[in-house]
């Protein structure tokens, strides 16, 4: 998972902006999908592509424009990747890879997303005498492109159809994956495969420019007419006339179906879908929640306020929706921030060692005046419980009486491996407490989405017990279905149903989670 953009400078336009103005605009819209950082890759007429890379987009941004000191360098079309440290492969990768073949067939691609079947893609590739230099999905889905592109064309000497590459590229590749390809000639293809899981935006402004992004927040404050790149299509872009054209490369039609991560998590609160902003939507799931947790307080008519808190960047509108709910009904709270962190990258995505020791770097006090007081925190969701335990701990330590936890969504029961890294559900914290329910439970919890809610409680319950809190309150489905702009028809819900949105992807899970039950039955 990472942030994806490219500006495109038009021939006809007459703006005294570059593409590089336009980079700096879009890229710190999308800095929540990554914090390692960001690559570019600008092509100039006559030059080539030049690259980049830097720890943060305005620093990377500068230094190129210092560089640029002749006019007649200043680019045409750039890409750039907003980076993730960690790719799902558990490897450093910095997802904006070149083939270093010849001049003339070099390609760069950003890339947002991940493919399930990277390991057949992967020994395919290599079986055909292939090498890969690293273990990064951006690298792979690269390599693949220019395989074909050099079996049908580069070998002939004839002109790329993208078209046909992408359509055999979506043909081969499971996954979820948004992509900006630039070639040599200074040529822009934006793809977005079949199943739409990543979500993919352009704009093409008034004044003469042509951009693209993974969030459609990256284009605010612009004038200019806006869409989304729609699952299976790809957007050609002409590097010397500017002439632009969509194709479909998919056989298999279907509506966009966004990851619900993107909503609840990955998206920016600025980005909306169908004119509701993610914002909203977190803040709604928020006031919802407030309903069910105002029954589970402990009634304490001359306790302090409870505080309500959230789990920082992104905790903040589900904290905001609860605190407003929690006043309505006459609960006795306040809302004040008691975690900061200390540095901005995720600790969702990584190997276990590696998310363990940031967590352990990331979280702090923001207020030491959490003595004898009832913290209510409030996050999106409890995947691990890592994160959580961690910071209950710390606020027991600083003396809280009880730390209680608002989850705004159901339980994760599924993994993930459509670039957020969740890949076994034994790492899920639902699946450790399933294995010390009884039979009749476990049976009824495997319902997922459907099971009934006393068992949903008792599964609370000892998740809460797990990571020293007083209470876990997890967002029941159908309030969330109810909640989100597209409901249960445009977001895939796989994490809550186990109902994965690519046959690779549902093959892995069945897979994993049948060796999980027949582990659990053998050690019983």
């Amino acid at each position: 998972m990472s942030g994806i953009a490219a500006a495109v400078l038009l021939p006809w336009s007459s703006s005294p902006h570059t593409v590089y103005d336009r980079l700096n605009h879009m890229l710190p819209r999308l800095t929540l999908r990554g914090q390692a950082g960001v690559a570019i890759a600008a092509f100039t007429h006559n030059k080539g592509v030049r690259y980049k890379t830097a720890f943060q987009p305005s620093h990377e941004l500068h230094a190129i424009e210092q560089d640029e000191q002749d006019p007649e360098r200043l680019p045409h079309v750039a890409i750039a990747q907003v980076r993730c440290r960690l790719c799902t492969d558990g490897e450093s990768d910095d997802q904006s890879t070149r083939n270093r073949r010849a001049t003339s067939r070099q390609l760069t691609i950003s890339l947002d997303g991940a493919l399930v079947n990277a390991r057949e893609v992967r020994a395919e590739l290599t079986a055909q005498g292939h090498t890969l230099e690293g273990r990064t999905h951006a690298e792979l889905f690269l390599k693949l492109v220019e395989h074909v592109c050099e079996r049908d064309y580069w070998r002939q000497g004839v002109r790329v159809n993208y078209e046909n590459v992408f359509r055999e590229i979506d043909e081969r590749i499971d996954g979820a994956i948004s992509a900006l390809l630039l070639d040599a000639q200074g040529n822009l293809i934006a793809f977005r495969n079949r199943y739409g899981l990543r979500p993919l935006e352009f704009m093409q402004t008034d004044d003469g420019f042509l951009l693209f992004a993974s969030e459609n927040c990256a284009f605010a404050g612009l004038l200019g007419k806006s869409d989304q790149i729609g699952p299976g299509y790809i957007k050609y872009v002409d590097g010397k006339n500017g002439h632009c054209f969509d194709r479909c490369v998919s056989d298999s039609q279907r509506a966009a179906k966004l990851c619900v991560y993107e909503p609840l998590y990955l998206g920016s609160p600025d980005t909306s879908i169908e004119g509701r902003s993610h914002l909203v939507t977190r803040h709604s799931i928020g006031f919802s929640l407030g309903e069910l947790i105002a029954r589970r307080l402990p009634a304490e008519p001359d306790a302090a306020p409870i505080i309500v808190s959230s789990m920082p960047h992104t905790g903040g509108p589900y904290a905001d929706g609860l605190f407003s709910s929690l006043v309505a009904r006459g609960v006795n709270v306040e809302r004040r921030e008691v975690i900061e962190t200390q540095i901005s990258e995720r600790t969702l995505i990584g190997p276990n060692s590696e998310r363990k020791r940031r967590i352990a770097h990331k979280y702090r006090l923001a207020s030491i005046d959490v003595e004898k007081r009832s913290i209510l925190m409030a996050d999106e969701a409890l995947i691990r419980g890592d994160t959580s335990q961690t910071v209950t701990n710390m606020l027991l330590a600083a003396g809280a009486k009880a730390v209680h936890w608002a989850i705004g969504s159901p339980p994760i029961v599924a993994p993930n491996y459509y670039g957020v890294n969740i890949e076994t559900i034994d790492e899920l914290a639902f699946w450790r407490t399933w294995k010390g329910l009884s039979a009749q439970q476990r049976n009824q919890s495997l319902l997922f989405k459907d099971m009934e809610p006393d068992v949903l409680r008792i599964i609370e319950g000892r998740i809460a017990a797990s990571i020293s809190a007083t209470t876990v309150t997890y967002l029941p489905f159908a309030r969330l279905t109810s909640l989100l702009p597209r409901g249960s028809e445009g977001i895939d819900l796989s994490p809550f149903t186990f109902e994965m949105p690519t046959p690779a992807g549902q093959t892995r899970a069945n897979r994993n989670l049948h060796n999980l039950v027949a582990d659990h039955h053998r050690a019983a």
